[in-house]
Order: structure tokens, then sequence, then C-alpha cells
């Protein structure tokens, strides 16, 4: 089976700096988000204020106790709130909120996307107004197996990514219900409603 086309789960990512690698499987996307992320902070962009490997809007906010490693893209009318922790290649593109102590890490985050708190999100792409509430998580490493690759159920067929680190592609508009939990390598359609406490496990054998 084909790996699932971005574009699908992601209306905005051909009008995106991303959409030169629309064409990457997600897990691909994710295991190059440093590098990809540091491709954009090469783009001229007088907007933005550099320094080192992070770029800020100016109408961004990262508050006091806040952790952003680069390279990062924290883009316009972002909040980075206390005790949030961005690592290995982090991509705001507008309008997003990390909440106190979310965790996000080689991800991106679309127009709109919100972590409430206490959130960890991994390996992911997060679509328009994806929105998480408190506590629920998006697992990006599968340790319960002797063989970590993600696998992947989808229709009839089971997708071999060849990666053993992917959290999930969020499509637009989905919610992700406190304290829920998205077990890795999911695909999650636009619009689609994961319940307080659920459990998403698309993982193949």
């Amino acid at each position: 089976m084909s790996s699932p086309r971005l574009a699908d789960y992601v209306a905005r990512v051909a009008r995106s700096v991303l959409a030169e690698h629309a064409a990457l499987p997600p897990w691909e996307l994710t295991a190059r988000a440093a590098e990809v992320v540091t491709r954009v902070l090469a783009m001229p962009d007088s907007a933005f204020e550099i320094a080192g490997d992070i770029a800020r809007h100016p109408t961004a906010r990262i508050e006091h106790g806040a952790v952003v490693k680069g390279p990062a893209v924290i883009g316009p009318g972002c909040l980075v709130a206390a005790g949030a922790y961005l690592r290995g290649g982090v991509w705001l593109e507008e309008q997003c909120v990390v909440g106190p102590h979310a965790e996000v890490k080689a991800s991106f985050l679309f127009r709109g996307a919100r972590l409430a708190h206490l959130n960890f999100v991994g390996d992911s792409i997060l679509g328009e107004d994806v929105n998480l509430e408190a506590g629920a998580v998006i697992a990006n490493r599968r340790n319960e197996r002797d063989d970590p690759r993600i696998r992947i159920r989808a229709a009839q067929h089971v997708i071999d990514t060849g990666v053993e680190t992917f959290g999930a592609l969020v499509g637009d508009r989905c919610r992700i219900g406190a304290n829920a939990v998205v077990a890795p390598g999911a695909l999650l359609a636009p619009r689609s409603i994961v319940p307080r406490l659920g459990l998403i496990d698309q993982g193949g054998p």
C-alpha cells in the first residue's frame, strides 16, 4: 500500500513553507525534522527575529521558564507557555499554542494547533485547528515489542514505515480528549474525535 498523502490530511500544506516536502511519507518528514526546520530557518524572511537556530516572529510569545532547543520556528501569534519544552526540530506555523509543561519533539504544527498542558507530542504532524486537551499523549516509540519498527494498519493493509520513531499524522480539526493516548503510528483523518481517556492504536503486527 502506498504511503498516505499529507495533503489529504492537512489542506494548508501546499500553501506552507513545507510544500516542497509534502510528497514525503509523514514518518520520513518527522525523521528529518531537524534538517527540514533548519532549511526553513535559511529562507529569507525579515519578519522573524533569529537567534542562533531559533526563529521567532515578534508577535509570538515564549514565556519565562519555557525551553526551546533549536532548530525551531515559532510563527506569528504563537504561544509557548511556561514549562513547555520544544526540541528535535519544531515548526509552529501560526496561532499555535504549546501549553504549560507540554513537550513537543521533532514535530510540525499547522495554524491554530493547540496543546493544553501536560501533553507530549513526539515525531508528529498536527493539522490546522487540532486541539489536544490536558494530559493527552501522542506517543512515538513502541517499547513493548522486540521489534520496535512502526507498522500501521490502514484499511486491509499494513504499512511498514521502516522507522522506529513516529507518532501520528493528525488531520485538520481533530479533537483529542483529556488523558487520551494515541499509540505510535497513527493516521487520524480530518475531524476525527478521540474521546477522553481513549486509546487509538493502529499498530500492525
